[in-house]
């Protein structure tokens, strides 16, 4: 489970890259994992600093904390 949390980190990062933000239902659509691994994959990221969570009106938005652009 916990390569597939990493993996999924990943894919979530490549995401964020590419669209700036997003909230979790883009996420879980555009990713194409189960919504309980997204959720672990962002708790992670968030854990380890390296995205930003907030509540928007249609659920959680999600940032790069530092994008490499």
């Amino acid at each position: 489970m916990i390569t597939e949390i990493g993996i999924t980190a990943g894919d979530i990062w490549h995401y964020l890259d590419k669209h700036e933000s997003a909230t979790l239902d883009q996420m879980v659509r555009g990713i194409g994992k189960p919504k309980d691994l997204i959720l672990m994959s962002l708790g992670w990221l968030a854990r380890e600093g390296h995205v930003t969570l907030g509540n928007e009106k249609t659920g959680y938005l999600s940032r790069l904390s530092s994008p490499r652009r």
